[in-house]
């Protein structure tokens, strides 16, 4: 006789199915990073008015903030894909010019 508790054994198939694995992705840059660390990175990069000429968005151009320009990419997903493609390219750049 064992020393365990009587407790009943579950049934096969009765446990609930863990959730899967969310993938790894060690070859996309742009895995972790949140939208605002995008928009402060390429204000602090390019500055308010090249961010604006580069993707000309009001939210950009016309008295621009962190805040209101995440309030508009958050709805508009074609302005936040030139967000991420340009946020690509900066790190591109920045890469290259850390190797001359």
């Amino acid at each position: 006789m064992s020393d365990a508790p009587d407790t009943p054994e579950p049934e096969s198939g009765s446990l609930p199915e863990a959730a899967p694995a969310k993938p790894v992705q060690p070859r996309n840059p742009l895995h972790g990073v949140t939208l605002e660390t995008m928009v402060v990175a390429l204000a602090d990069y390019f500055g308010w008015d090249e961010l604006g000429q580069r993707i000309p968005v009001r939210c950009f151009q016309s008295d621009p903030s962190v805040a209101s320009s995440l309030k508009f990419l958050r709805k508009t997903p074609w302005a936040r894909e030139k967000v991420e493609s340009l946020y690509l390219f900066m790190l591109r750049d920045q890469k290259r010019n850390a190797q001359e």
